[in-house]
């Protein structure tokens, strides 16, 4: 079989850091992974010379009749929102789509697909200040402007500039499990899941006592996720008002305590179904704390999309559990 072609799009006033994302998840050798890692490799959108943000020159191996062997394509960023970018590109993304190659973009990247005609009825997202604009000038895209990332099977947008990196490493995930998907991240030194969106990285005022209290309650919660938490039981332990701890999670999350607390409990399930294959759905539901497996059933298809035998199926590493206690 011939290796997975992914092929990253460069352009004049490339951005540089989303650029420098794909590389690294993609262009290194990893040998240690005992798989058949990608190939890797860059077409011009157009003819040079090319130049880089922060004033580095791009000299780009191929043009764009790459993208016709790409198994996946990447346009990390794109210079100019309000710019249309060539026909010929357009078309290149069309055709792809329509052979049924992976399309994926970071922050305003999005742009590119959609004045390529591949977004319409799908959910997408871009980063949060290029997201009404997106909505406003493509009406018929479902715009979500919280997500790190959404996956619309072919077709999968990334937020702003790091979260690249979180679409990144679930494509890496989708396509070698999720054990291989947390060995890279262990070599980017970043956590394999981010939860929650982007409202926690939306500017707000400086931080406060509260806030402190508020960081070092979250951590407590994420230690002890299997606790019958109540708000008022969390509010005490903050030592705050259960309005002042709702009003303070919303500020710094997107989300309500309770919300935020199914979220991480979902983080961890599915942790454990990606590396304890032989740990039974019911130990799980105790190790997290949703009462029971239909409650987690619930919630992890609310949050991911899919069920967990479903998520275990595909990204477990099937490897025999380790023996888990937990407090």
């Amino acid at each position: 079989m011939k290796k997975h072609l992914v092929v990253a799009l460069a352009y004049d006033r490339l951005c540089t850091f989303e650029f420098g994302c794909v590389t690294e998840v993609f262009a290194l050798e990893r040998p240690e992974l005992d798989v058949e890692w990608y190939r890797f490799d860059v077409c011009a959108v157009e003819p040079g010379p090319l130049r880089a943000a922060g004033g580095i020159g791009i000299a780009a191996p191929y043009a764009l009749g790459l993208l016709d062997h790409a198994s996946t394509i990447i346009v990390p960023g794109w210079r100019d929102a309000n710019e249309v970018p060539p026909e010929a590109l357009l078309k290149k993304l069309r055709d792809a789509a329509a052979r049924g190659a992976r399309l994926c973009s970071i922050c305003s990247g999005v742009f590119v697909l959609a004045a390529a005609g591949l977004l319409d009825g799908k959910a997408v997202t871009t980063h949060w200040r290029y997201a009404a604009d997106l909505q406003r000038r493509y009406p018929s895209v479902k715009v979500q402007p919280d997500s790190l990332y959404v996956d619309e099977g072919n077709i999968i947008t990334a937020a702003g500039s790091a979260a690249g990196l979180d679409m990144l490493l679930h494509l890496v995930r989708l396509d070698y499990g999720g054990a291989v998907a947390n060995r890279v991240a262990q070599r980017l030194v970043i956590s394999p899941h981010r939860e929650g969106g982007q409202a926690q990285f939306i500017p707000r005022p400086m931080l406060t006592a509260e806030s402190d209290r508020l960081s070092t309650l979250m951590t407590w919660m994420r230690e002890h996720p299997a606790l019958p938490h109540t708000l008022r039981s969390l509010a005490e332990r903050a030592a705050m008002s259960p309005r002042t701890l709702q009003r303070q999670f919303l500020s710094a999350t997107g989300f309500g305590p309770y919300e935020w607390l199914v979220r991480e409990r979902v983080a961890i399930a599915r942790e454990l179904l990606e590396t304890q294959a032989a740990l039974p759905v019911d130990q799980i539901v105790d190790l997290v704390g949703f009462g029971s497996v239909e409650s987690m059933r619930r919630h992890f298809r609310r949050v991911t999309f899919t069920s967990p035998a479903a998520y275990r199926k595909k990204f477990g590493n099937g490897q025999k559990a380790p023996v888990v206690t937990h407090k």
